[in-house]
């Protein structure tokens, strides 16, 4: 697969990705706002509409703060479609460059409801250890950080990582940039 269509594809992988968050942020408007919960497994896992809307972050740290969350927001895409772009085209980096669309699509699919709604649809909750109330964007940026963090941690070699350094930075073999 040539570089243009490869981006093609995680752009397209990202889109797809954000529709499905907004799909069931809307479904759960529809579905959720004013009702009882939905029990999914009993005293584990529902579905709950947070009426009041997710101003913050994570466990409602820096609530308000929607301009800046805004700003780390585009920024951290920014960054994520720059990596995509100067990925190398070997497939030992195929995970990375699709953990790399999960976050982007998480932080669109959140950066989406923060612009329109000034809040975040949140209606995913653990109630067996009473955690904060989430959506799928959340999903899609919890579960590949972690993903991520664990594959640089154990699965990529030095030599991998300065591959993707040259890559990223666009060096030369002599370390020289181009």
């Amino acid at each position: 697969m040539n570089r243009k269509l490869r981006i093609t594809v995680d752009i397209l992988m990202i889109a797809i990705l954000v529709f499905i968050d907004q799909l069931t942020k809307k479904w759960a408007v529809n579905t959720l706002k004013d009702s009882d919960p939905v029990i999914l497994i009993k005293g584990v896992l529902q579905l709950y509409y947070l009426p009041s809307g997710n101003t913050g972050a994570a466990f409602g740290i820096l609530s308000g703060h929607r301009v800046l969350f805004l700003f780390i927001a585009a920024a951290v895409v920014a960054v994520i479609l720059f990596l995509l772009i100067r990925l190398p085209m070997d497939s030992r980096f195929t995970v990375l460059r699709i953990l790399l669309i999960f976050i982007a699509a998480g932080g669109i699919g959140n950066m989406i409801d923060r612009f329109v709604l000034t809040y975040v649809i949140d209606f995913i909750y653990f109630y067996l250890i009473n955690f904060p109330i989430f959506n799928v964007a959340d999903c899609y940026v919890t579960v590949a950080t972690i993903a991520l963090a664990l594959l640089i941690l154990f699965r990529y070699k030095e030599e991998d990582m300065k591959l993707l350094e040259q890559s990223v930075l666009k060096k030369d073999k002599t370390g020289a940039a181009q």
